[in-house]
């Protein structure tokens, strides 16, 4: 009896950490579909690195496309934003020879404008978002043009490009491995096992439903794994990205700022709920306009990672990103309907989204098979949200 009690509680605990961790479960699919399609290319350390470098400025642009979605509402203008912004401190440290500082706080105060520019029309105007960013898309992509006139800019600056290119410096040496990536992971690794046991404990003290003790560790292991794995591939290969230190403390914030201010509560209720919200005493308009605020600012951030790492802003610049910034959300749990999302879970879809542009390029596709993979799995990520909001019984 007890030992299939043990057994019934371990398929239990597989089959609850199963559904909770899906994209990361389709994540090491992916990997290990094209690791065998492509000859073992895929897995090793210098292509790993490079699919991170590639979903940084993605993964940026993407948690606050979290904030809009949850809010149900959405940004078209976001590819044009970032090409918009990457090309002004491009023209600004290439064509008038400014220091890279003024550069970066003038981009991100021309994507903060942006944002309140959104916000107006959509909060204050009572525009639809789409129509509001649909037509800003075609504006800025017009800006792009305008500000390039037509040519490819490159800043050719060394502090710039180290924004996108650059790495963290080995602590020490140790053999053919840069240090740092390791040391970082098992910081990240102790902090996120206390963490994550601090939240258990507040859980259970305000008497609230916790995991299985068993499915707890399985998941503490499984995730403190795989957090390692990340530094390790760092470590054979040059350290760890200076983009990817940005993406990480824009996660930071960003989780902090849903989960423990009032206004990540109030963004969450909006998407749930705005009449109820608006009745709550809570003033709807000034969060949208600071939700829209806040994804101007990241998409400047973005199209700054995004112009350093190709170090050029061309006309083209940011075309066709938003797809793959709205697609990550949405593959990371966001749903399109609003009140749900989650900034830990656009990171994975943006990660899934990097991995299939690079496995796919690999294998030599064309731009039209890219695309239509996209667009399927686009497809799919919205018909599981649409049957599991069914299964919850929301509308």
């Amino acid at each position: 009896m007890k030992k299939t009690g043990l057994i019934s509680e371990l398929k239990n605990t597989v089959s609850s950490q199963i559904h909770r961790y899906t994209m990361i479960i389709a994540l090491i699919a992916i990997w290990i579909f094209f690791q065998i399609v492509t000859d073992g290319i895929f897995l090793t350390p210098r292509n790993i690195n490079n699919i991170f470098l590639q979903m940084c400025f993605i993964g940026i642009a993407s948690c606050g496309m979290v904030l809009v979605m949850v809010a149900a509402q959405i940004d078209l203008s976001v590819g044009s934003v970032i090409g918009f912004t990457g090309s002004i401190i491009a023209v600004l440290i290439r064509n008038h020879n400014m220091h890279i500082v003024p550069a970066l706080a003038i981009t991100l105060v021309i994507g903060l404008l942006i944002g309140i520019w959104h916000g107006f029309w959509v909060a204050y105007m009572g525009l639809p978002a789409f129509i509001v960013t649909l037509a800003s898309q075609m504006i800025f992509r017009g800006g792009v043009m305008g500000v390039t006139q037509g040519s490819t800019i490159q800043p050719n600056n060394n502090a710039f490009k180290a924004i996108g290119q650059g790495y963290l410096p080995s602590l020490f040496e140790f053999g053919k491995y840069n240090t740092t990536p390791l040391v970082v992971g098992i910081i990240c690794i102790i902090a996120y096992i206390l963490i994550e046991i601090k939240t258990r404990k507040t859980r259970q003290s305000y008497e609230f439903e916790v995991s299985s003790l068993s499915s707890f560790i399985l998941k503490m292991i499984f995730m403190s794994v795989v957090i390692y794995s990340v530094f390790v591939v760092w470590a054979l290969d040059r350290g760890i990205p200076v983009p990817m230190v940005i993406l990480f403390v824009v996660v930071a914030i960003m989780h902090i700022v849903s989960r423990r201010t009032p206004f990540g509560r109030h963004v969450y209720a909006i998407g749930g709920n705005s009449e109820a919200t608006q009745l709550s005493g809570v003033n709807v308009k000034l969060t949208m306009l600071l939700i829209f605020s806040l994804m101007g600012v990241l998409s400047a951030i973005s199209g700054i990672v995004y112009t350093s790492r190709l170090n050029s802003a061309a006309i083209a610049g940011g075309t066709g990103t938003e797809t793959d910034i709205i697609a990550s959300a949405i593959i990371g749990g966001t749903s399109p309907s609003g009140g749900t999302g989650t900034i830990i879970g656009c990171i994975i879809g943006a990660l899934v989204m990097a991995s299939l542009e690079n496995g796919m390029s690999l294998l030599s596709l064309g731009s039209f098979e890219k695309y239509v993979i996209k667009g399927l799995v686009l497809l799919f990520a919205v018909a599981v949200d649409v049957q599991t909001r069914k299964r919850r019984g929301i509308v």
